[in-house]
Parts: structure tokens; C-alpha cells; sequence
């Protein structure tokens, strides 16, 4: 069991859910009199402020921990609507083949040549950037993985003996789908999620960074890490401990992953 990704998580889950309950200052609330204080320094009101102050004088801690939230909730909602899309259509691809399968996954083809950056500026400079865009522009850009791994498993699974006896007995596609291949391709849907949560963060922050992902002035982690990009030389906190966390996050998702991926693959627990 990996300790240090496990640890991790365990701190960024806990921080999400119970985080805010604890934050001695609000996420988007600051005075122009405390900007860029630096880290372990007290305010003009003798208040404490752990890793120091942005430019308006927001707490970054505050902020961090708030930002964790937003990290959550995008990667649960991006991964869930693009998981049961991508999932469905390899499901059906895999299974039914012939010019089904061809069709869906010429789509496939096509969704996973689509610039997502450009997509989502397309959509910012249009409706403007939001939670909702930056949730439909990940879970664009992820469905296809899905789709290609699913259809994948299934054509494997398909052959299987208690797949046959399912269909002579007269079960109906949708029955054969969801009872007899779905729950055989749950471990590679755990790693794949897994893999893909640390992915969809960074892609969030990067997209908060290019300014087409969460506006101001939400507390995320790309968009921290953008607005202390000109203060660098003076005030190099501002970037410094949103990007750490990103760093940290990413890595024990991507540790984790890697350590689920060798414990369920059944083709390297052969090796």
C-alpha cells in the first residue's frame, strides 16, 4: 500500500470536505492595506496569515484550501459525465461491432484530434469562462479515452463461454451489457479514473491559468498561480504554494494509479 499518495489524498479529500469549516479567512475577501505580505507575517489587525497575502490582499491559505474544493468537485463531475459517456459507447461499440463500432469510433477519432484549449477559448470568448465550461471541455476531451479502452475489454470479454450462455439463454443486449461485461471491466475503469483525476486538475489549472477556466475571483489553483505570475521577483508566494500543492496533488493521483493499475491488471499480475 502506497503511504505517501494515500496520505496525500487523505489530506486533499479531508481539506475539501471539511477545509472551508476551518479557514481563518474567507477565499475571496481581502484589504488593500495587507498585499503581498510574505509567508508567517501578521496583518495591520495583528492577524496571522500562514503563507502570506496575493496582490489584494486575500489569504493564500484561505484560498488553497477553498481551491482544493473546486478541484474536487470538477474531477468528480468531468470524470462521472465522461466516464458514462465514453463507458457506454465502447460498451456498445465492442460488443456490436460491424459498421456500429466503425462509426462510433471514427467519432472517437475525431474527438480525440479536436484542440481542447481551443475549444475551450472558442467557448470563454462566446458564453464566457465558467464551472459549466470548463466541466464540458473536460469531459470532452476525456470521453474518447474511455470509449477506446471499454471497446477494447469488451471485444475480449465477448468471447468469453458466460457471455455465449447469456445470449443463448435470450438475454437482451442491454442485460448483456450491463450484468455480464460492465462489471468485468470495473478494475480498468478504477485505474483509468484514478490515472485521470490528476490530469483533470492540471488541466483545470491550466486552463484557470489561460484565463478561459474558473474567473475570478475563485480561489482555484491555476488561476492563483496565474495572477502571482508577475509578482515572481517580489512576491514569489503567490505562485509558489498553489503551484507546490498542484505538484503534490498530481503526483499521488499518478503514484496511486500506477500502484492500482499493477494491483488489478490481471496481465501484470502474471508477469
Amino acid at each position: 500500500m502506497p503511504r505517501f499518495p494515500l496520505t496525500v489524498l487523505i489530506i486533499f479529500v479531508l481539506t475539501a470536505i471539511f477545509g472551508p469549516l476551518f479557514a481563518p479567512f474567507s477565499p475571496v475577501q481581502g484589504s488593500l492595506g495587507n498585499q503581498t505580505l510574505p509567508p508567517f507575517s501578521k496583518d495591520i489587525d495583528n492577524k496571522f496569515h500562514l503563507l502570506g497575502t496575493d496582490v489584494f490582499g486575500r489569504d493564500i491559505f484561505s484560498r488553497i484550501i477553498y481551491g482544493s474544493r473546486i478541484s474536487v468537485i470538477i474531477a468528480g463531475l468531468a470524470i462521472f459525465v465522461a466516464g458514462s459517456i465514453g463507458t457506454s459507447i465502447g460498451l456498445l461499440a465492442g460488443y456490436v461491432g460491424g459498421w456500429v463500432d466503425h462509426i462510433l469510433m471514427r467519432t472517437v477519432d475525431i474527438a480525440l484530434s479536436l484542440p481542447a484549449i481551443l475549444i475551450a477559448i472558442i467557448l470563454a470568448v462566446v458564453v464566457g469562462p465558467s464551472f459549466g465550461i470548463v466541466i464540458v471541455v473536460v469531459a470532452f476531451l476525456l470521453w474518447p479515452r474511455y470509449a477506446r479502452q471499454i471497446r477494447g475489454e469488451t471485444m475480449a470479454i465477448k468471447a468469453k463461454e458466460f457471455v455465449e450462455l447469456a445470449k443463448i439463454a435470450g438475454c437482451s443486449l442491454s442485460h448483456i451489457l450491463v450484468f455480464h461485461i460492465l462489471p468485468n471491466v470495473v478494475p480498468t475503469l478504477l485505474v483509468l479514473a484514478t490515472w485521470q483525476v490528476g490530469y483533470v486538475i492540471l488541466l483545470e489549472s491550466s486552463l484557470s491559468f489561460l484565463g478561459v477556466g474558473i474567473p475570478p475571483p475563485s480561489p482555484a489553483w491555476g488561476l492563483m498561480v496565474a495572477e502571482g505570475r508577475g509578482y515572481v521577483a517580489t512576491a514569489w508566494w503567490i505562485s509558489f504554494f498553489p503551484g507546490i500543492v498542484i505538484v503534490l496533488v498530481v503526483l499521488a493521483i499518478n503514484l496511486l494509479g500506477d500502484w492500482l493499475r499493477d494491483r488489478l491488471d490481471p496481465k501484470l499480475a502474471t508477469v
